[in-house]
């Protein structure tokens, strides 16, 4: 959910702070390797399957801004083969309930699970696909985050996935109490298309990826549940639970997702994955982004010196980088050549991350 989308929202949520120098990311996203299965998988919301039995859960989720502990938990595995993306979430839900059936339709006004996918780390031309309790599915295709002026293609289909749901409990009934419900997917690696050309499998590779879980207070209403209101007639915040957290309450800023690594190792094996260090700058680079935006509603202007966006110097694994910001007409532009790779990395005006 969080901070969605232009046709559905009046306001967009900016996540602001007292002086530029307090922009900093601190957050280190998670990590998990996804293993490749030679085994069959068989969707049918469950981990019956040998290969779920031989990875590990992620850690539990957490509340987006890492700062709360969700009253429920919430867990996921990952799978990968030559065709499909597998996911396996497993949400503990006392209530479990859905009423919204039509595809499309605005899932996160249910509880729902929601999985985000960037696949080369642009920010840029990302996934959402977003499932209920009866497995109802909105998916849809986002040109950008919501802090630029962006495209929506809701019409967008993740053509030839699969889902499915069992419930620990029983659906819709608010006479008893449930332990909850797990969604399987496999999401074909051939949807990734439409903004990633090169080789959709990421083998030997990693995307950047996170998982939400929207999570509402309800309210019985003539028997059915619904989503609790307060005196006024309005619906009570939503939570938000998830694997990587944002550190603000908006899942739109995919530079702060995780990472999934995808090893050709078969599923029992061991593989390891350490963020690359490249990673590291580039997020440095996405907080010198969003203090140049800070410094444009402070002055209605752009800073054309780095030294008004950063007072300390900024140091990655022990190497000191020194951005070069340039101001055009078009905008502006922050980039930094790598001292462990030397790759030009640019962070532009409209928030877009290019490697030359």
């Amino acid at each position: 959910m969080c901070l969605k989308y232009n046709f559905l929202t009046a306001f967009l949520l900016v996540a602001t702070t007292a002086t530029f120098a307090q922009s900093k990311n601190t957050i280190t996203p998670e990590t998990y390797i996804a293993y490749h299965t030679s085994e069959s998988i068989e969707v049918d919301g469950t981990d019956a399957d040998a290969s779920w039995n031989k990875v590990d859960w992620t850690k539990p989720f957490i509340d987006i801004e890492g700062v709360k502990k969700p009253m429920y938990n919430t867990q996921v595995k990952m799978l990968w083969d030559d065709t499909y993306f597998y996911i396996l979430a497993k949400m503990e839900e006392p209530h479990v309930w859905a009423d919204i059936t039509e595809h499309d339709a605005i899932i996160f006004h249910n509880n729902d699970f929601e999985v985000f996918v960037d696949p080369n780390g642009d920010t840029f031309n990302y996934y959402e696909i977003e499932v209920n309790a009866i497995n109802t599915v909105w998916d849809l295709f986002v040109s950008k985050p919501y802090r630029e002026n962006n495209v929506v293609l809701n019409d967008w289909t993740a053509t030839g996935m699969k889902s499915a749901i069992t419930i620990d409990g029983t659906l819709n009934n608010p006479n008893d109490t449930d332990k909850g419900w797990t969604l399987e997917m496999a999401i074909p690696w051939s949807v990734f298309k439409t903004a990633y050309f090169e080789q959709n499998v990421p083998k030997d590779n990693f995307w950047r990826v996170n998982f939400s879980r929207v999570n509402w207070d309800h309210q019985i209403t003539d028997g059915k549940y619904g989503r609790k209101k307060d005196a006024k007639g309005d619906y009570l915040p939503e939570y938000n639970w998830v694997w990587s957290s944002q550190g603000v309450i908006n899942m739109h800023e995919p530079e702060k997702w995780g990472y999934v690594y995808f090893s050709s190792k078969e599923v029992g094996a061991k593989d390891t994955f350490e963020i690359p260090k490249d990673e590291k700058i580039k997020w440095e680079l996405f907080t010198l982004y969003r203090a140049q935006k800070q410094y444009f509603e402070a002055h209605n202007k752009w800073s054309t010196s780095i030294a008004k966006l950063s007072s300390s110097p900024i140091v990655v694994d022990g190497k000191t980088i020194t951005p070069k910001l340039e101001n055009h007409s078009f905008g502006w532009a922050i980039s930094v050549k790598s001292p462990f790779t030397n790759k030009v990395m640019v962070i532009r005006e409209d928030g877009k991350f290019v490697i030359n």
